[in-house]
């Protein structure tokens, strides 16, 4: 089956080349037939890339180590589940990952808008179809999946430790479905420049896979970010690792553009700006690809050096040139139609907004390639790390979360004192009664900025709950409805806009999650035996029993802490570090199993009010005499089993049947005679509302990007049409 998913990599290559012919020749010709044949190329690239990745996928399943990558990267040790998603836990099943989610959104795209965009689609298709040929190129030539090995081994490596996370095996696809849907309106942004057809009519043709790329990616990113709290073991959610920064740039240069684009549907205005924005958003996906798999940056999240980089640099320098020749090319016609009437209106509002997003870009993309650009003017490779990052995003995020607030309140075009007094009275007066009881609660300024950050996210959670309820009331008013039904039905029948308005909420909440967890954290590293106990924020903590347990897969040490405040118990928290073997022959018959790749268990207890989090680091120095010990006696007796080039399977069985006992014994010796280890523990206020927020984020983003029901949008298009039909009876 690995020759036939060769070939059908190889087909798909093929159809990606018609189908860039197809397109192209349809496009300057306007022979519509030629078009429609690119179009179902795409169809059919989907179609075959569907069958390569269901064989692989197979192969996993059923530890077909005849695979390279099934035994590099899985084993029959590994549970079903992990896998199902080690598929792309590698940088080839990675690739074949992203071309056939690539080759599905753009089916999706092209099938919906084959009666529409006639002169914009031919050239977006073919765009989509490069971007196809270029990663089909990398999975055929350079990095194929479907490598066999000559001899097929009995037991695969197995996946890495890291990886075994629910979180992070649906990470990388909420990732690359960002990506991927990112390359939409950027191919369609490309069309439009090319058709010179630079009005709203492509932008109402991709909104919603734009809105689907950003909700795409932000998931992504918070699963990573869940990942890395419960996983890494350093009690901290997000790192400003490279790898984590180019997935932030994109879904900050996407919500710019999702923001500015109403600007350009409603007033004809920032064409420039937002043609530069989506080919900005679809260059930094694929720059994110490629930071993860060119290794020029350290990264926990990379795959390491490999020779994809010169490609991956090639494709983003012409993306780079292309978008900024289409730009000044275009620039006549990208004229804005009008100006702005007032920078007291929702138009200055979302300007200024998107000025931080992209001012935040810029921030993290110099602070991420820092070390590039050093060692080209220095010739030493230097970094920044977090405080850095912290000192430039913070003053930036205080005015993000303000615009947030302020924004959806004041009016298009201008607004006037009556409109700002009673629109920001409600708002204003909540952020300052949040003021005055942080300071009477707290009575100090030692954490200005959780103190200041609170009554801003206080401002937008009740501006956002004014406007709903003034939405509702309006409602009620006109349809006699009970409240939860009126409420129910004003989101239902404004989707974009009440759906934007929970974002902005939740996105509040989750700022204020990180503020507030990031602000007045407490965090010790102490050395603890079974019996001794230490004190964090007026937690006292007690190591109860240490406790092992040799799994086929893996062998844990592990640790439960009792929890307790002022003498009442408050939570048991259960932490391990799990050792997988190694499959270096060098650290001995015993040695393997406890010196391989590990993993961390956190104990943690979450709450509303904070996290009690812990994590050991067992150490296992004390049993290294024994395992040395038993290293040399066991390779002595498998010598003498191998005797006289003869041998000896009976007594090979039984030598790893001793070994299995002599593992068991070693890690119940953690637990007959526990020593010291090392524990970090965490006490992190409202950290729980980071994700409390995010879940609100993501469903304000499904609301908006649900389609309108069709009455709402048929009374919707009776409403422009009534409009158009008093223009034109007016002139």
């Amino acid at each position: 089956m690995a020759t036939v998913g060769r070939a059908l990599l190889i087909l798909a290559f093929a159809l990606t080349l018609y189908g860039i012919a197809a397109s192209l020749y349809g496009a300057r010709t306007g022979a519509r037939q030629w078009v429609d044949s690119g179009r179902r190329a795409m169809y059919a690239i989907a179609g075959v890339l569907t069958i390569a990745f269901a064989i692989l996928e197979v192969a996993f399943l059923r530890s077909d180590f005849s695979y390279a990558l099934v035994a590099s990267h899985s084993s029959t040790t590994t549970p079903t589940f992990y896998k199902a998603t080690a598929v792309w836990s590698s940088q080839e099943g990675s690739l074949l990952l992203w071309v056939w989610l690539l080759s599905l959104w753009s089916s999706l795209v092209l099938y919906l808008t084959r009666r529409s965009l006639r002169e914009i689609a031919p050239i977006a298709q073919a765009v989509l179809l490069a971007f196809c040929t270029f990663f089909l190129t990398l999975v055929v030539f350079f990095e194929s999946p479907f490598t066999a090995l000559a001899s097929v081994p009995s037991e695969g490596t197995g996946l890495n430790p890291l990886l075994r996370h629910p979180a992070m095996m649906f990470h990388p696809p909420a990732l690359y479905s960002g990506y991927t849907l990112f390359t939409v309106p950027f191919a369609f942004a490309v069309g439009a420049l090319v058709a010179n057809r630079v009005n709203s009519e492509w932008i109402q043709g991709t909104r919603r896979f734009a809105l689907a790329a950003w909700l795409f990616l932000g998931i992504g990113i918070v699963l990573g970010a869940r990942w890395s709290y419960t996983e890494l073991g350093w009690g901290g959610y997000w790192a400003w690792d490279p790898v984590e920064n180019a997935s932030l740039m994109p879904w900050l240069t996407g919500t710019a553009f999702i923001h500015s684009i109403m600007i350009q549907e409603k007033r004809g205005m920032l064409k420039v700006w937002n043609a530069s924005l989506i080919l900005a958003t679809g260059t930094l996906a694929i720059m994110g690809t490629f930071l993860v798999r060119s290794g020029i940056l350290d990264s926990i999240h990379a795959f390491g050096a490999s020779t994809l980089g010169g490609p991956f640099l090639a494709l983003i320098v012409v993306m780079i040139g292309g978008s900024v020749a289409l730009v000044l090319w275009r620039r006549e016609s990208l004229k804005s139609e009008h100006s702005i009437d007032s920078l007291l209106s929702r138009e200055a509002a979302f300007i200024v907004q998107n000025i931080v997003l992209v001012g935040l870009c810029f921030v993290i993309f110099w602070g991420t390639f820092f070390p590039l650009i050093s060692e080209a003017v220095t010739g030493t490779k230097a970094s920044v790390g977090p405080p850095w990052f912290d000192r430039y995003v913070t003053p930036l995020a205080f005015v993000l979360v303000a615009l947030i607030g302020i924004g959806p309140l004041i009016s298009w075009r201008r607004a006037t004192a009556a409109n700002l007094r009673r629109n920001f009275t409600f708002p204003l007066a909540a952020a300052v009664v949040c003021l005055v009881a942080l300071l009477f609660v707290s009575g100090t300024t030692e954490q200005p900025k959780a103190l200041f950050f609170i009554p801003l996210v206080a401002f937008v959670l009740a501006g956002v709950a004014q406007e709903l309820w003034r939405g509702t009331s309006a409602r009620r008013a006109m349809s006699k409805e009970p409240p939860p039904i009126a409420f129910v039905s004003l989101i239902r029948r404004n989707r974009r806009r009440y759906g934007g308005y929970i974002v902005h909420a939740g996105f509040a909440i989750l700022l204020f999650g990180v503020a507030v967890s990031s602000s007045f954290e407490h965090n010790k590293d102490v050395t603890m035996k079974p019996g001794d106990s230490a004190r964090i924020n007026g937690f006292d903590v007690r190591y109860a029993r240490a406790w092992s347990e040799p799994l086929p897969e893996k062998i844990v040490f592990g640790s439960t802490l009792d929890i307790s405040k002022e003498g009442r118990h408050v939570a048991t928290l259960r932490t391990s570090r799990g050792f997988y073997p190694s499959q270096d022959p060098s650290l001995g018959i015993l040695g393997r199993f406890f010196m391989g790749e590990a993993e961390s268990e956190v104990g943690l207890r979450a709450g509303f009010g904070r996290d009690i989090w812990a994590v050991v680091n067992p150490d296992l120095l004390p049993l290294q005499r024994i395992i040395d010990e038993g290293n040399r006696t066991f390779r002595a007796a498998m010598q003498e089993a191998l005797a006289d080039g003869r041998a000896d399977q009976r007594a090979i069985d039984q030598l790893f049947l001793l070994r299995d006992q002599a593992i068991a014994g070693l890690s119940n010796q953690w637990v007959r005679r526990p020593w010291e280890s090392d524990f970090r523990l965490i006490v992190s206020p409202m950290a729980t509302w980071i994700w409390v927020g995010a879940i609100i984020v993501f469903l304000g983003g499904a609301i908006a990007l649900w389609p309108a029901p069709a009455t709402a949008r048929s009374r919707v298009t009776a409403t422009y049409a009534a409009k158009l039909a008093r223009d034109l009876a007016r002139s």
